[in-house]
């Protein structure tokens, strides 16, 4: 992490990656800052997460097994939309296709982010979707 620091005590949020190393350095990443973090290898485990646990924001890869981020993204908002919450999402791939982008934003994604992970752009971006102020 940058000199600037960010607190995300009290923040939920739902890491979704099938790479193990991704999901322990998020995890890590955000828990280091006080965040709440749960983490899923697949959309199916996600989804069954989401059962019990109420993200504050999304971070998922869009490349998953079994079910791509697209379709996750797509159950999420539809179960989001029975309870009347809209969750940020954050896309992230390492496939960097032209069209990936805008692909990832109309299925309602908020931000796409390209692998390898810059950790201070990622930690900015969730603190502009939830609201949060940096601090020195």
């Amino acid at each position: 992490m940058s000199n600037q620091s960010m607190s995300f005590k009290g923040l939920r949020l739902l890491v979704v990656d099938d790479d193990a190393d991704t999901r322990t350095l998020l995890t890590f990443l955000f828990e280091l800052e006080e965040g709440e973090v749960v983490a899923a290898a697949s959309a199916d485990e996600a989804l069954k997460i989401m059962s019990f646990f109420k993200p504050d924001i999304l971070i998922s890869d869009i490349c998953l097994p079994d079910e791509d981020g697209y379709s996750l993204l797509l159950k999420i908002r539809n179960l989001q939309a029975k309870r009347g919450r809209k969750i940020p999402a954050i896309a992230l791939t390492a496939s960097t296709l032209e069209g990936d982008r805008k692909r990832a934003l109309l299925a309602g994604y908020d931000i796409y982010q390209s692998k390898p992970i810059d950790l201070d752009e990622l930690t900015s971006m969730v603190a502009s979707l939830v609201g949060l102020k940096q601090y020195a």
